[in-house]
Order: structure tokens, then C-alpha cells, then sequence
């Protein structure tokens, strides 16, 4: 029986997913698909005593601007539809270079998968900027805040990259190295 921790940095040792590339891939589809309806389906549903407005991300962030308020928008076009797409471009880029040659080096690729963990964890604010605003603006027939239906894919899509990325077993970005037996300079 093996040692069950590192003798470098001494993390405990867990096995290969023989099908981690797939099951990345099949994380990052998923995402994906439910990243169209969370931009296009309205994210929060306003009903006032003679409207109802229902916006979307980008519609609600551009009426935000309308009002003034140009770092509020900017913030939320930045976590919501920024980041999002470069998680989804990161991880593409992590899996397909894993397979295809590059020229970026195996430490940056590390720290990008690091990078992407670590994003991870703060991508579900937005949803739960949405819950809070439903709970704080229920002010009975005057006015109502409800999540609308783009907030369950948004989460769906948060949570398919977060399992795509957690799936990704960043030892593959080393592989190529230590089968050729050469060092990684770049």
C-alpha cells in the first residue's frame, strides 16, 4: 500500500478520474446551455402598484446607467457577464490544452486553473444579491421584488462551471512534462 500523503507539501494523495476530461466537458456543456436562458429570461420581476417590469442582466444593468449610477452597472455586467465568460473560456482553454500543444507554461496554466477555483466560490453572489432584494422589497400592494425565471439558470450555469472546474484534475497539465522527462522554462 502507498503513502496516503505528499511527501513534498503532505495534501493527502487521492486517485485519477480515468474520465475527468469528459466529465469536464460534460460540466462545461451543461453551463453553458443554461448561460443562454440566464441572459435572456428576466432576472428580477418589479411589480409596483401600476407596473410590472421584468429585466433581464443587461437590461437591468443599462437602466441602472440610465440612473446614474455608471460602477453599479459596471459591476454588474463585470460579475455577471464577464466572469461567467471567462470561466467558460478558461476552462475550455485548461481541457483543450491538456490534449494540444501550447506555449503557455505549465505554471501559468496552474495558476489560471487556480484562478478559476478561486472565482468559483464568489460566483453565486449575484443570486444571492437577487434573494436578498426579493426578501428586503416586499412592501404588499405597493411594491414586490421577485427573482425571475433567469435566476435558476444563472445558478444552474454557476454551479455546471464550478463542477467543471473542480473536475478538472490539474495534474494533466503536468503530465506532458514529466512523460517527456523535460523541464517546463517558459
Amino acid at each position: 500500500m502507498g503513502t496516503k500523503v505528499c511527501d513534498r507539501c503532505g495534501h493527502k494523495l487521492r486517485s485519477r478520474h480515468p474520465m475527468s476530461l469528459q466529465t469536464v466537458w460534460a460540466f462545461w456543456l451543461m453551463g453553458l446551455i443554461c448561460y443562454i436562458p440566464a441572459n435572456t429570461y428576466p432576472m428580477l420581476r418589479t411589480q409596483t402598484l401600476f407596473q410590472v417590469d421584468e429585466s433581464t442582466i443587461i437590461a437591468g444593468a443599462v437602466e441602472i446607467a440610465h440612473h446614474g449610477s455608471y460602477g453599479i452597472a459596471a459591476i454588474i455586467l463585470f460579475a455577471s457577464v464577464v466572469i461567467p465568460l471567462a470561466k467558460f473560456w478558461a476552462v475550455a482553454y485548461l481541457a483543450v490544452s491538456v490534449k494540444n500543444p501550447t506555449r503557455v507554461s505549465n505554471q501559468r496554466r496552474q495558476l489560471l486553473y487556480e484562478v478559476v477555483e478561486y472565482i468559483g466560490r464568489w460566483s453565486m453572489i449575484d443570486i444571492f444579491v437577487v434573494a436578498i432584494l426579493s426578501a428586503l422589497v416586499q412592501l404588499n400592494t405597493l411594491a414586490t421584488i421577485n427573482p425571475g425565471m433567469a435566476s435558476i439558470f444563472f445558478a444552474l450555469s454557476v454551479i455546471f462551471t464550478m463542477l467543471s472546474a473542480q473536475a478538472f484534475d490539474s495534474r494533466l497539465i503536468w503530465d506532458v512534462q514529466a512523460k517527456s522527462g523535460g523541464s517546463d522554462a517558459a
